[in-house]
């Protein structure tokens, strides 16, 4: 099917626009009637993003279902996927009907509300089918206002202030990457993904102020996008804003937060560090080893301090994708094949968490761990699927957190011992967080007056939570389902990114010897 990408993209611009042009009015019909036509538009993509991958060839290395044509100013519009990013756009399709769906109970400015997220799914779509660096800057940022407009208008007490400072950090570190995009235009002549994981930028190591800059040009590109990627992730120490963001968004903003928007730091990584400045990335791989390690350490430590739920998951996430970073720049199959699997893992996983939470938020009211205590007398449902998750999110064998943990930390381990050992130290202080949260909440007697009236679980709570298990507990099980279609992609970057290093070094070794 010809321009099969741009319609999956652009299905939910086109719903948001009907929904701002044909619906009037903040009625009951009206409100109901913008959440089931954001739920069909959402719905719609998802199954036409099937098509994507129905035709997908894991084997071929190239990008597939390339779309080209002239944009505005002599700017190129292409869209393409490839194993990397096809699971990413599968990801963001299959959570977004979910996200709708768990938003039932939004009652103000409910029209806007769905706008803001029918928008922001297009251009979080774009984001991993843009084959252009402009398309994909464009995408990348405007992703920012939607989710700026989600926080600041539905989030809770601070909102104002978590939105601004969600905004200003993501935004100031791609400051830094939209100059280094214009540096690579400079050099290259062409905006072209493509072409330009192919370009060589020059490594020639040279002297800035007295600073010898090691990998010349290719580092300093790489810490130019490391800064947009870096806090995208959130890697320590520019993580800060993530739990302020988390804690004020509304439950469906924390989900997209945790499920996608965090990975589009690790797919920058994937589709521009690695392949476009491998010198750089070779470079600086002990500095990122040793911020992914320390993340995961730290982070795990400041989640078991947390007293509000939403806090004590958005620090898990961040000591999870320690271990992303960790895989990707571990720049081997085990440790990159890890990272992807994780990414995708974890957006099931901490989306159904942040969707446990909102759960309970929705009866009483307050995410503070000690208003609680001693649900599974009244929600037995509620304890099970709580359960299973923080099992997952733990990495038990059997669930999909087991398999990504186990492959990055096999591939760190072929590079790093040290770095390794560290970081598996985390796995024992996630099980701390993780178990010391789900029994201060859900396990005990029922003795709080104000818990005594809370009901189970409904038929759609349920219904949101089933295709989540489902995926964690089928990946977890048959992990084939994702690595046989991120394998031979993976296996090219891997062998492009050892070849290029080879010539990157000979050739400085060359101009050194001169």
């Amino acid at each position: 099917m010809d321009n099969l990408l741009s319609i999956v993209t652009f299905i939910p611009a086109l719903a948001a626009a009907i929904l701002a042009i044909f619906l009037r009015g903040e009625d009951a019909a009206a409100q109901r009637n913008a959440k089931y036509s954001a739920l069909i538009a959402t719905g719609i993509t998802f199954l036409v993003s099937l098509f994507i991958l129905a035709e997908f060839d894991p084997s071929n290395t190239g990008f597939q279902y390339v779309e080209e044509r002239e944009w505005l100013l002599g700017l190129k519009y292409k869209m393409g996927v490839d194993g990397i990013s096809v699971l990413f756009v599968m990801l963001t399709t299959f959570m977004m009907p979910l996200v709708i769906w768990a938003s039932w109970g939004v009652q103000t400015r409910v029209k806007e509300y769905m706008i803001a997220f029918l928008l922001l799914e297009t251009l979080m779509l774009g984001v991993f089918m843009a084959l252009d660096l402009v398309l994909f800057y464009l995408f990348f940022e405007a992703g920012l206002i939607p989710m700026f407009l989600i926080i600041g208008i539905w989030g809770g007490k601070n909102r104002i202030y978590a939105s601004f400072k969600f905004f200003l950090y993501t935004f100031l570190g791609s400051v830094l990457m939209l100059v280094a995009m214009v540096a690579m235009y400079a050099d290259a002549g062409t905006t072209d993904i493509p072409t330009l994981m192919n370009h060589t930028f020059a490594s020639d190591s040279f002297s800035v102020l007295g600073i010898h800059i090691v990998g010349g040009m290719q580092t300093i590109l790489f810490l130019a996008f490391f800064a947009s990627f870096a806090v995208k992730m959130p890697m320590w120490p520019v993580h800060t804003w993530l739990p302020d963001a988390h804690v004020q968004a509304p439950t469906a903003g924390s989900v997209v937060l945790a499920a996608i928007l965090l990975k589009m730091g690790g797919y920058g990584f994937l589709r521009f560090s690695l392949p476009m400045f491998p010198v750089g990335a070779d470079v600086l791989t002990p500095l990122v080893f040793w911020m992914s390690a320390i993340a995961i350490v730290y982070t795990s430590l400041v989640a078991l301090v947390q007293e509000d739920m939403k806090k004590l998951i958005a620090y898990s996430s961040v000591a999870h994708m320690g271990y992303v970073t960790m895989g990707i720049f571990a720049a081997n199959q085990q440790g990159i094949d890890g990272a992807i699997f994780q990414m995708i893992s974890h957006g099931f996983i901490s989306g159904a968490l942040f969707l446990c939470v909102g759960v309970i938020y929705d009866r009483m009211h307050t995410r503070e761990i000690d208003a609680y205590g001693g649900l599974v007398n009244k929600m037995p449902a509620y304890a099970l699927i709580f359960m299973f998750f923080t099992m997952a999110n733990v990495g038990l064998p059997g669930t999909s957190g087991f398999v990504g943990e186990f492959l990055t930390l096999m591939g760190v381990f072929q590079v790093n011992t040290w770095v390794a050992a560290f970081a598996t130290s985390g796995v024992i202080l996630s099980a701390a967080y993780a178990l010391w949260l789900y029994r201060r909440v859900v396990l005990g007697d029922l003795i709080k007056e104000s818990l005594k009236s809370i009901t189970d679980m409904t038929g759609r709570e349920k219904a949101i939570f089933a295709p989540l298990v489902f995926m964690t507990l089928l990946l977890g099980v048959y992990p084939a389902l994702v690595t046989d279609i991120i394998g031979p992609s993976v296996e090219a970057l891997v062998h492009n990114y050892e070849l290029a290093l080879a010539d990157g070094h000979s050739a400085t070794q060359v101009a050194a010897s001169h």
